[in-house]
């Protein structure tokens, strides 16, 4: 019971940055909008939390910042492709390049120094429970908050008013701007959303995941959590399917490993990579899924006057 409870308790460690970052990009593709930067706002969040929460002793302090990177870093994209029109593929390539050497160099300081971690949260009874009660009642507060994040998001897109202006302006932003829609504001406010998303997903990593900071410590994570919004087709339930399907093949590579089976440590280090290929392969081959909910405004530059 400890051994099946340890594995559930790193599945769930494992999988929350993934959704966190996810979701976040799940809403800015719906708006039209392509941010290859994860990977940047993820890292940057991840040496914003840690730095701010070694400072002052307070892990509630390092989310806050990692929040304020990540927007920082999303609003930054935001003014360069929605205001300057530039290229969103480059840019967004551009700030993954930046937010890893920006926070190489911030984070020099305080690699290998004992960090802050977030403490559970401890409910009275239900945590003690064996089993159910630290794997469903003695999670931190980002856990539960990218849970209640995805089923916000899946509620606003299909049940309100925002979720329908934010999916007209992915759908065809000239129609969305001619029915009287701000396209580029929404798509502002959009972009911050996955960046605060991505902030917290870097946050995470640096304050409960693993409580330190290390160089690129985000490890590609940024660019699985763009596979997994094309692996669900857009839709934000089964990017919690996702996320969680891909955090469990994470964590069964390094058990593998500690129990000893005789399979090469590269292969297995390699198999979320190689599991997110197969998935695109999948998820490509069948034109009927990817159409469902694809914006068909994805990547397209907009100017309210042309």
């Amino acid at each position: 019971m400890s051994a099946l409870e340890a594995v559930l308790l790193t599945v769930i460690t494992a999988s929350t940055p993934l959704l966190l970052a996810a979701i976040g990009e799940l809403v800015t593709e719906r708006s039209g909008v392509l941010n290859l930067g994860v990977e940047g706002m993820m890292v940057m969040g991840a040496v914003a939390g840690f730095a701010a929460a070694y400072t002052t002793g307070s892990a509630a302090l390092g989310v806050v910042a990692a929040v304020g990177a990540g927007i920082a870093m999303s609003l930054l994209f935001a003014f360069l492709t929605q205001t300057l029109v530039t290229n969103q593929v480059a840019t967004g390539l551009a700030l993954t390049l930046f937010g890893l050497g920006l926070s190489g160099l911030i984070g020099e300081g305080f690699t290998g120094l004992p960090g802050v971690k977030l403490t559970p949260i401890h409910v009275p009874g239900l945590s003690d429970l064996p089993l159910l009660g630290p794997v469903l009642f003695g999670q931190d507060l980002l856990v539960y908050a990218s849970l209640a994040l995805t089923a916000l998001v899946a509620w606003v897109l299909s049940r309100t008013r925002l979720g329908l202006v934010i999916r007209a302006t992915g759908g065809n932003h000239h129609s969305a701007h001619a029915l009287g829609y701000r396209v580029i504001a929404v798509r502002y406010g959009c972009i911050a959303f996955g960046g605060l998303c991505s902030g917290l997903a870097g946050g995470y990593l640096s304050l409960a995941y693993t409580p330190l900071w290390i160089e690129n410590m985000s490890a590609g994570r940024g660019w699985i959590a763009l596979a997994l919004v094309v692996f669900s087709t857009w839709a934000p339930r089964r990017v919690a399917v996702g996320a969680y399907l891909f955090g469990t093949v994470w964590i069964m590579g390094l058990y593998v490993q500690g129990i000893g089976i005789g399979i090469p440590s590269q292969l297995l280090s390699s198999l979320p990579y190689l599991v997110t290929i197969a998935a695109l392969v999948v998820i490509s081959g069948n034109r009927l899924l990817t159409k469902v909910n694809t914006p068909a405004c994805i990547g397209q530059t907009f100017v309210p006057d042309r």
